[in-house]
C-alpha cells in the first residue's frame, strides 16, 4: 500500500496494511541531510531534499513543509522583527514586533503566496516534492493559525493582554490572519499538498472562554473554507502544550487529524473527541525520543496506540529534537509497520 493511501485510508475508516507514522521532523531532517538549518528554512529546494531523504531512509508517511514561524510575517510586514540563526529556526523578537503600534494593522494586505517571498519558497518546496513523490507519500503543507500569526505579528505577551484590554483589535487581527491562512492554504494545495497542517501553538495558553470567544470561530472559518473548496484534502490541527481544557470545543472543528502534544492527557482527549476522530502523536519529544531508548520509544508508541484505538497515527506531538538518535526514530517506524490499526495488544 502506498504511503498516501495508508493515511487517507485510515482517515476514511478503511482497512490499511499498518498504522501510518508521521512524526514532526524539521531540524532533524536538515541535520540528517548535512545542512545548516538556515539553508533548510531559506531554500525550498534544500527543504525538499532533506524531507525526501528522511522518507527514503526511515520510511515515514509524510513530507512535512513546516519549518518556522516567520514565513507569513516576512511577507506581510518584512523582516525587521525576525532574528536569523545559523542552525536553528528564525524567531520573532517581541521587542521589535511588527504590530507594536496596533494601528499599523490597517496598512497590512493579504500577501501573494506566489509573489517571490518566503511563503512562495514553501510552495516551491511543495512543487518539488509533488514532482518526486506526488500520489505516493503524503505532502503536508502548513499555515500559521490565526492566534499563532497574531502572536508573531504583535508579540505573544501583547496579544494575550489584548484579549482583555482591546477585544475589537483582536477580532480585527484574527480575522485578517484567518484570511491569510485561507489564501495560503489554497496556494499550497494547488502546488500539490494533499494535507494542510495548521498550527495555533499558543492556544494552549488560553482558557476555554477566550478560546471559544476569539479563536475557535476563526479556526472554524479556515478549516471549513479548505474542506469546502478542496474536499479531498486532509486538514491537520496542531496546538502545542496541554490542550485538555479545550478538547470539548476542539471537537467541533471538522479537521481529520488532531495532532496532540505529550502534555495533553491522551485518554481524556480520546474520550472528549470521540472514538472515530484521528489522533496523531503524544509520544514525548524529550523523555522518549531524545532521552529514551529504542525500546522506550516502541513502548510509548504502543501506549498511544492502545489509548487511541484504531483511529491513530503514530508520531510525536511536537517537533522531534535534532539530536534524537536515529535508532529511536527507527523504533517508532518499526512499531507502526508491525501493527495494524485494529491490533491493540
Amino acid at each position: 500500500m502506498r504511503s498516501l493511501e495508508r493515511v487517507r485510508g485510515l482517515v476514511a475508516g478503511e482497512l490499511v496494511d499498518h498504522l501510518p507514522v508521521q512524526p514532526v521532523i524539521m531540524m532533524f531532517a536538515a541535520k540528517h541531510a548535512g545542512m545548516p538549518y538556515i539553508e533548510y528554512t531559506k531554500d525550498g529546494r534544500k527543504m525538499a531534499e532533506a524531507q525526501g531523504r528522511v522518507v527514503r531512509d526511515f520510511g515515514i508517511d509524510c513530507l512535512l513543509t513546516c519549518s518556522d514561524p516567520a514565513r507569513e510575517v516576512f511577507d506581510i510586514a518584512g523582516e525587521d522583527s525576525i532574528n536569523w540563526y545559523e542552525d536553528q529556526g528564525p524567531a520573532i523578537c517581541e521587542a521589535r514586533a511588527a504590530l507594536l503600534i496596533k494601528s499599523r494593522l490597517k496598512s497590512f494586505r493579504i500577501p501573494d503566496p506566489l509573489g517571490g517571498g518566503r511563503m512562495h519558497d514553501r510552495i516551491k518546496a511543495i512543487e518539488i516534492l509533488h514532482r518526486e513523490f506526488g500520489g505516493e507519500v503524503s505532502i503536508v503543507g502548513w499555515v500559521e493559525g490565526p492566534l499563532a500569526l497574531a502572536g508573531e505579528l504583535r508579540g505573544l505577551t501583547h496579544i494575550m493582554m489584548d484579549l482583555l484590554d482591546d477585544p475589537p483589535f483582536v477580532d480585527d487581527l484574527l480575522d485578517f490572519n484567518a484570511e491569510v491562512a485561507m489564501v495560503y492554504a489554497g496556494a499550497q494545495i494547488c502546488a500539490g499538498a494533499d494535507t494542510i497542517g495548521m498550527s495555533d501553538a499558543a492556544a494552549s495558553m488560553m482558557g476555554p472562554r477566550h478560546y471559544g470567544r476569539f479563536l475557535l470561530p476563526r479556526q472554524m472559518r479556515v478549516v471549513e473554507s479548505i474542506r469546502k473548496a478542496h474536499p479531498e484534502v486532509i486538514v491537520r490541527l496542531h496546538m502545542c502544550g496541554n490542550t485538555d481544557a479545550l478538547i470539548p470545543q476542539m471537537r467541533q472543528l471538522p479537521v481529520q487529524i488532531f495532532e496532540l502534544d505529550s502534555p495533553t492527557n491522551l485518554q481524556a482527549a480520546r474520550a472528549g473527541l470521540g472514538s472515530e476522530r484521528v489522533i496523531l502523536g503524544n509520544v514525548s519529544t524529550i523523555t522518549e525520543m531524545l532521552e529514551g531508548t529504542p525500546q522506550k520509544v516502541y513502548e510509548a508508541s504502543r501506549r498511544c496506540h492502545k489509548t487511541c484505538g484504531r483511529f491513530h497515527i503514530v508520531g510525536t506531538g511536537c517537533e522531534m529534537p535534532p539530536a534524537t538518535q536515529p535508532e529511536n526514530l527507527r523504533a517508532m517506524v518499526r512499531y507502526a509497520r508491525e501493527h495494524q490499526p485494529e491490533e491493540l495488544t
